[in-house]
């Protein structure tokens, strides 16, 4: 951080994650960051993770196709594992399993993507950040982002979005909401005295 400038989100994020961690006896960090596709979970991961010194682990290099929300959020499970965190990589030109991808289970650890969140998940993490966003800046910037290719399959993703947002309300297990477009944070009352 420079001198005299307000600190990024990032490093807001990173004090309170620490300190979170700290009133928990927790020595490795782990953070779900969650919200719609292009909200800026990965832009937002990639500098919590540089803040933290932390493995970045997006649930794009897992999910199994456009129809895998569902099974990669369970597939978290296993990144989160404390003795063998890894993950099965997939090759989505093949659409088909790729090599396991080993993670180091001493390292912090920074998971981000459509259905991280979940209730099973957010229990074997130490933080959890919800991004929150308006439909139409979100698909705006993940066309811009990802083209005419991900068009096609935009309405199928956001359904599936949907359902897992009903069903596991990760905005009401987050520590922190941060708005997408102003990357302003509200913190939760009890996000340093809650296990």
């Amino acid at each position: 951080m420079t001198a005299g400038a307000p600190p990024r989100t990032s490093e807001v994020l990173a004090t309170r994650i620490r300190a979170v961690a700290e009133s928990r006896g927790a020595s490795r960090l782990v953070v779900l960051v969650d919200g719609h596709s292009g909200s800026g979970k990965t832009t937002l991961a990639t500098q919590l993770a540089q803040e933290l010194g932390a493995q970045h682990v997006p649930l794009d290099l897992f999910y199994p196709g456009w129809g895998g929300l569902e099974v990669g959020s369970a597939m978290v499970k296993g990144v989160l594992d404390p003795v063998n965190p890894g993950f099965r990589r997939w090759e989505w030109a093949e659409s088909r399993p790729a090599e396991w991808i080993a993670l180091d289970p001493a390292q912090h650890l920074v998971v981000d993507g459509s259905g991280a969140m979940s209730r099973a998940n957010r229990a074997l993490a130490t933080f959890g950040i919800w991004i929150r966003l308006d439909q139409a800046e979100r698909k705006r910037r993940a066309l811009a982002r990802d083209g005419d290719a991900y068009l096609e399959h935009w309405d199928r993703w956001a359904a599936q979005e949907q359902h897992f947002f009903l069903r596991e309300r990760p905005d009401g297990l987050a520590d922190a909401i941060m708005d997408g477009r102003t990357g302003q944070v509200a913190f939760r009352a009890d996000a340093t005295a809650s296990a």
